[in-house]
């Protein structure tokens, strides 16, 4: 599981909703959020995007399909002065199926309110942070299909924009 990532980390997150408005959230069973409630996240891996590392992670983490919707944020920050952590967080749709946690990483995963979230004692700062808020006013959707030319060689390209009749 642990491997050497160098000192610049790319993580993915998703705020994962069913249909009763509810969020996907786990509780990891190692690292500095064990025991906390958190989305399903980790790492970008050798040969996929970002969007497409995020549906893999919910997957492999909780058994949940989703739909991607669009990004939501970007955190950014340094680890002891010293090592570069950034993870794009996604927004996406829920298929209705039953959870399967992954016992390796994960302790417990369920749905939960925004609402009930924003005050549990066990959430996150960043759950805190995105449950306080309606983060899918800014949502950035996918844009796909956009052929970037031959420049830089690129087999996968996705870019994320705010839809026009969302800006006005």
């Amino acid at each position: 599981m642990a491997r050497d990532r160098g000192k610049v980390w790319l993580g993915v997150a998703a705020i994962v909703e069913n249909n009763a408005g509810e969020w996907l959230v786990v509780q990891k069973a190692y690292s500095g959020l064990k025991g906390r409630w958190s989305l399903p996240a980790g790492f970008v891996q050798q040969g996929e995007t970002v969007d497409m590392a995020a549906i893999r992670e919910v997957k492999e983490e909780t058994g949940i399909d989703c739909t991607l919707e669009g990004l939501v944020g970007f955190r950014s920050g340094v680890i002891q002065e010293d090592i570069s952590d950034n993870m794009a967080i996604f927004y996406c749709k829920a298929e209705e199926q039953p959870l399967h946690i992954q016992e390796k990483e994960i302790v417990e995963a369920r749905w939960m309110s925004p609402e009930e979230l924003a005050i549990d004692e066990k959430s996150s700062v960043m759950i805190v942070e995105m449950a306080t808020r309606h983060v899918e006013r800014f949502q950035l959707h996918l844009i796909d299909g956009v052929d970037p030319g031959n420049v830089f060689g690129y087999t996968k390209y996705h870019l994320f924009f705010k839809n026009e009749e969302e800006t006005e």
